[in-house]
């Protein structure tokens, strides 16, 4: 569950980060009211953990069983 929580919110900050990038448009700050906004540092400090969790995943064996 920690694992899709994490993906979800990393697909949320790579789809901010394109917006960003490509069209200077950062809509996590624009929903929150700026990039000064609490609510807004919240979710960028939530995608900031989410993607550090997420780097523990090159470091697991998958337990699939193949048949």
């Amino acid at each position: 569950m920690l694992d899709t929580i994490a993906l979800i919110l990393l697909i949320v900050g790579g789809l901010n980060w394109g917006l960003v990038g490509i069209f200077q448009f950062d809509l996590v700050a624009w929903i929150f009211g700026g990039q000064d906004a609490l609510l807004s540092r919240v979710i960028y400090t939530l995608v900031g953990i989410a993607a550090a969790w997420c780097v523990s995943f090159f470091f697991r064996r998958n337990n699939i069983i193949e048949k």
